[in-house]
């Protein structure tokens, strides 16, 4: 049968082949029944479009191959050896050629549709989560670069007086970090000083103190959240923060003399006062800085108060002699007066007073008359 025999003839060939070498016609005789099973393994092979391609493809090679060994052996001579022995003459090639395209035939693959397994979702999650941890981190890492260059140009700010431009490079900065303890304190300043909004001061003072801070820091913030609360007519809350803030830093004056003021002035207490802002100078004073003279009158007041005249009147004098036009202390002065029985002296001083802007004396200079 030809090489390029079509599948109906093979097939044909193939039943009268199976009924001439059956073995029942032969009587089982073995020969026929190894002829027989050869004609079966030679049908599966051609009926069978993949396996007679790959068979037409092995006789190609096979042909290749002897066609190759034919040659060599034409072209050597006759009496040649190969170990000693004399090379045998060419065996007779049986093969066909391989069979034409149109005798091959094709099955398509079926494509198998992809499943996930637990394996596949696991790393699949896996590298999700990943990338989203390394969004975050990218994210947290600029927002934190972004914030500290924004508090550094509002320190440059803040430092050269530009207060307006400080104040939007602080809330540029607390835009990406919230919590940035230093970022809030200056803020916090910057409120209450700048716009004089004591209510935001004091919420961004609170929210710096919720992050850790060093010791003298902390009892920077307690002393500004405790000026805040005096603004706001909270004397008591002002107080309890000043304490707080000398138990972190006995060294911080601004508080003793804060206090010192709210005791004398709002729980009419003149003798702890005294013992606060009577400490507080005293810092100031070994600091080499200047005393903030409001709270000298403040201790002749206190002074007054106990009845320490003399100690009282060396506090206003000492204040006269840095600030002659203080109308306030030449007040204070004509009320220590009236309390030694000097009234000449008390009316001259409250003339002065009125005379330099302080109205508060008028009321007093009025009972002079």
């Amino acid at each position: 049968m030809a090489p390029t025999a079509a599948a109906a003839d093979i097939k044909r060939a193939y039943r009268q082949l199976v009924v001439r070498y059956h073995p029942d016609k032969h009587g089982g005789d073995a020969r026929y029944e190894d002829q027989f099973k050869a004609v079966a393994v030679a049908y599966r092979v051609l009926s069978d479009p993949g396996r007679r391609a790959t068979y037409d493809f092995q006789l190609q090679q096979a042909a290749r191959r002897a066609e190759e060994a034919r040659r060599q052996q034409q072209h050597r001579p006759a009496t040649q050896h190969v170990y000693g022995v004399p090379m045998p003459p060419p065996a007779p090639l049986r093969t066909r050629p391989p069979a034409g395209s149109r005798e091959r035939h094709y099955q398509r693959i079926p494509r198998q549709q992809a499943r996930f397994t637990r394996r596949d979702w696991t790393l699949t999650l896996l590298l999700l989560a990943g990338l989203l941890l390394f969004s975050l981190a990218v994210k947290v890492t600029m927002d934190r670069v972004t914030a500290s260059s924004n508090y550094t140009d509002g320190l440059h700010a803040y430092a050269a007086g530009n207060f307006a431009a400080a104040h939007a490079y602080f809330e540029e900065t607390l835009h990406f970090r919230p919590d940035y303890g230093p970022a809030l304190r200056r803020r916090g300043e910057l409120e209450l000083l700048l716009n004089h909004n004591p209510q935001a001061a004091k919420a961004d003072f609170q929210a710096a103190l919720l992050q850790p801070q060093p010791r003298r820091v902390a009892a920077d913030l307690l002393y500004r959240l405790g000026r805040c609360d005096i603004h706001l007519g909270n004397p008591t809350a002002a107080e309890l923060s000043f304490n707080r803030a000398l138990v972190l830093d006995s060294t911080l004056s601004a508080a003793y003399l804060a206090r010192g003021e709210i005791r004398l002035l709002d729980f009419n207490g003149p003798e702890p006062a005294l013992a606060d802002l009577t400490r507080g100078l005293a810092q100031r004073q070994r600091a080499g800085h200047a005393p903030p003279w409001q709270y000298v009158q403040l201790r002749g007041v206190a002074l007054t108060a106990l009845g320490r005249y003399d100690a009282a009147r060396l506090d206003y004098f000492h204040v006269l002699r840095a600030r002659p036009r203080d109308g306030r202390t030449h007040f204070l002065l004509g009320r220590l007066a009236a309390h030694t029985g000097d009234s000449t002296a008390a009316c001259e001083f409250y003339r002065r007073a009125l005379s330099l802007g302080y109205e508060y004396a008028r009321a007093a200079e009025a009972e002079c008359q």
